[in-house]
């Protein structure tokens, strides 16, 4: 099932007619329907948000089904006991929806003029509104980084930070793909450029050093997100 069928099953459910839904998200019915037809790539910004409340729905449910529909999804329906070891808190999902996208797209960072909008992406991820527009997701492949970071985690890469020694940074190698790496600072060179080392956590790798390779960084690692469980 794809967002649009699940938009018009979640309206269907509420039983709120496409008129009516229309005048709650302050959009036309043709635009509704437009939606639900999938003739549109996305629905983004404002309106996602929107619509998410009007049907009291995720937007990680509504674009990639993923999790429950209800956004009431983590809320905690009973008080616990008082002996009750309470070391975590419900956590809202960010409402702001920004792309995965491929290594190879990721290689293309720092050359083109706008950011990657969502919709070009093979998957969305939703951040708070802390990170620029340029912020971006990237599925982590292979095993160079492991035992910390494994294949299909996702790590939030912010483009508009400068790196500082020992964070993991993503960057573009001379193959024109990024590549995600634990940033390491050894100087800089006779023009005053900085010298660094891309550092894999799995020692059967090689380090890569900006002066001997083709080495440009894309963004510092915002966040770390991974799935306890795969099917």
């Amino acid at each position: 099932m794809n967002w649009h069928k699940r938009l018009t099953q979640a309206r269907e459910a509420k039983g709120i007619k496409k008129s009516a839904f229309a005048k709650l998200v302050g959009v036309s019915a043709p635009t509704v329907t437009d939606w639900e037809n999938g003739d549109t790539k996305m629905i983004e910004g404002a309106n996602l948000i929107k619509v998410c409340a009007a049907l009291a729905i995720s937007p990680e449910w509504l674009l990639n089904g993923i999790g429950e529909p209800s956004s009431n999804a983590l809320a905690i329906s009973m008080e616990p006991p008082s002996n009750f070891d309470r070391n975590a808190t419900p956590a809202a999902l960010g409402s702001r929806a920004i792309p995965i996208i491929s290594a190879i797209q990721a290689g293309a960072m720092r050359e083109i003029s706008v950011p990657y909008p969502v919709g070009s992406g093979y998957a969305t991820v939703f951040v708070d509104d802390s990170y620029s527009g340029w912020a971006f997701g990237l599925e982590i492949e292979g095993d160079s980084m492991l035992p910390d970071f494994r294949p299909g985690d996702i790590v939030i890469i912010e483009p508009e930070w400068e790196p500082r020694p020992g964070e993991c940074v993503a960057a573009k190698n001379g193959k024109e793909e990024a590549t995600f790496k634990k940033y390491r600072q050894r100087g800089t060179d006779a023009a005053g450029n900085d010298i660094f080392e891309l550092v894999p956590l799995n020692e059967d790798y090689p380090t890569l050093r900006s002066d001997e390779t083709p080495l440009k960084i894309i963004g510092v690692m915002a966040e770390h997100r991974r799935k306890a469980r795969r099917r």
